[in-house]
């Protein structure tokens, strides 16, 4: 119980850290669009924490996530703005809607492994984004901030929104992987045959996983929407979903705060840091290259993840200790 309210207690610092941008913002420390730059980095932790589970723990690969994202935001755009539903109501139906698509799609998909695997999921996102341009064409469009008590909320205000759902969903993450679902998805990972030697039900758990994931998914698509307040198709490609993949991989697989360090790598550092450096900041796409070797080498001299550091930093002062005693 201990270690559970402690690792409570992290999700919640990391929650304050990041509702302080938009503080830092208005006293002038941060720039104004740095509250855009994390919430992008927020509702892509979202959806790479959801992937995580599916990938980290249950060992199955999906390519579908930016697709889940894209028909979550315009789903969402089309009952608010055009039927006049609140975004609280939307909220249900579009994350109950999708995960039952999920399931549907997980179903068919799940009977594939490795490559096979993440190719129909590829196939799968690539059809629902010609539904969205087939219906809605690349007409770019702009939902209102959620609203609370018949009032929208301000930009600040939305992104705060983002925190505490983030926040919500890393406690809600931990108890689940710790559960013993959570240890069942561990098992199949490791060996799906003995995870069916010990009476687990694989196509029930990989259905569960890909609708954790779905869910996630769409969550973060319906506040990539109303928190930007502007979408259109062309972001739900390949290359959305291979950069929430590697989200996962350089933060680390098979961690709730792995997801939050990944996005702000991927996401992030382009914007905040690489951006506004002399000569690669002024180079148009230079930043970006950067960040792709960034990647690399951490991928190659820390394959376990970023989330790591910590321990071994630990470790290394404890060697310290040890040689100096």
């Amino acid at each position: 119980m201990k270690k559970f309210s402690s690792k409570y207690i992290t999700y919640i610092v990391i929650g304050l850290v990041l509702a302080s941008v938009p503080l830092l913002s208005q006293i002038g420390i941060m720039e104004g669009a740095t509250v855009l730059i994390f919430g992008w980095i927020i509702f892509y932790a979202i959806a790479a924490l959801g992937l995580n589970v599916l990938l980290g723990y249950s060992g199955l690969v999906s390519l579908g996530t930016a697709g889940f994202m894209g028909f979550a935001a315009y789903f969402s755009t089309h009952l608010t703005v055009e039927l006049g539903f609140s975004f609280w109501i939307s909220l249900p139906i579009i994350i109950i809607g999708l995960t039952i698509v999920g399931l549907l799609v997980g179903l068919v998909s799940l009977r594939l492994a490795g490559m096979y695997l993440a190719i129909a999921t590829l196939a799968v996102a690539e059809v629902f984004r010609r539904i969205l341009i087939d219906i809605w064409g690349f007409v770019a469009y702009h939902p209102q901030h959620p609203d609370v008590f018949v009032r929208f909320l301000n930009r600040d205000e939305t992104y705060w929104l983002l925190v505490i759902f983030l926040v919500l969903l890393m406690i809600l993450t931990h108890n689940f992987v710790h559960s013993p679902v959570g240890r069942a998805f561990l098992t199949m990972r490791v060996s799906e045959a003995a995870a069916q030697a010990m009476g687990i039900n694989l196509l029930k758990y990989k259905l569960m996983a890909f609708g954790i994931a779905t869910a996630y998914a769409s969550l973060a698509g319906m506040l990539y929407a109303h928190f930007l307040r502007a979408i259109d198709p062309n972001p739900w490609t390949l290359l959305l979903s291979l950069q929430i993949v590697a989200v996962i991989v350089i933060g680390g697989l098979k961690t709730i705060t792995g997801p939050i360090i990944g996005s702000f790598i991927v996401f992030g550092v382009p914007q905040l840091i690489l951006s506004r450096l002399p000569v690669i900041g002024d180079i148009p796409g230079l930043a970006l290259i950067f960040n792709g070797i960034l990647i690399i080498v951490v991928i190659l001299f820390y394959p376990q993840g970023l989330v790591y550091i910590g321990h071994d930093i630990k470790r290394l002062f404890k060697k310290k200790e040890v040689k100096s005693s």
